[in-house]
């Protein structure tokens, strides 16, 4: 948008200038999937020392949540759990979190926080780490969903002959899961905002 507020601090802000702004973030966040969906080509030929690269990795977890009759939520999260990989090299699982945390169900987003614990559980003890730290979550109601998520998933995505769906078909997954917010500080204000427009 070309309109802009008047403020250089916000403390001189007022409600037009609110409103402007509001509604160019009305506009922006509209385009979050496609924003998504460009970082997540940023995969694309990073292979990390794995047999596929991390796009293709992110395609085949996402394709047998699918083709195991997981819903589009549930999918959707597959597909971006890896997603911080780029700039989150040390914490990956909480990149991928935050950017699901407004759209998906608690339950969803704590197997993406936590994955990288769980998923350790193949890996940890060849790098001198506790394969078991997941059991510190044994309680937890998400624990058998998110150890299922790693074997049936993303442990078993890294087959360079696994024929997974390409991107463009879960576009589609995307817009709608990040059609609206379901939880966020913003959400009641940018409703108000959504229904003046």
């Amino acid at each position: 948008m070309n309109v802009r507020a008047g403020f250089s601090h916000m403390d001189n802000g007022t409600e037009q200038d609110w409103a402007i702004i509001a509604a160019d973030f009305s506009a922006f966040a509209q385009q979050l999937p496609a924003r998504i969906l460009a970082h997540l080509r940023l995969l694309d030929g990073d292979f990390g020392g794995f047999l596929v690269d991390r796009l293709c990795h992110s395609l085949q977890t996402a394709t047998r949540a699918w083709r195991d009759g997981r819903d589009e939520e549930y999918v959707v999260c597959a597909l971006l759990h890896d997603i911080g990989d780029t700039l989150g090299s040390y914490n990956h699982p909480d990149i991928a979190a935050a950017i699901l945390k407004p759209f998906v169900s608690p339950e969803n987003l704590w197997m993406v926080e936590k994955h990288g614990i769980f998923q350790g559980y193949y890996f940890f003890h060849h790098l001198g780490m506790d394969r078991h730290l997941r059991e510190q979550f044994r309680d937890h109601p998400q624990y058998q969903q998110t150890i299922d998520f790693c074997a049936l998933y993303d442990a078993a995505s890294f087959d360079p002959d696994y024929e997974n769906l390409p991107l463009s078909f879960f576009e589609p997954l995307m817009q709608r899961v990040f059609a609206k917010p379901r939880h966020s500080l913003y959400k009641a204000a940018l409703e108000k905002v959504s229904s003046q427009a």
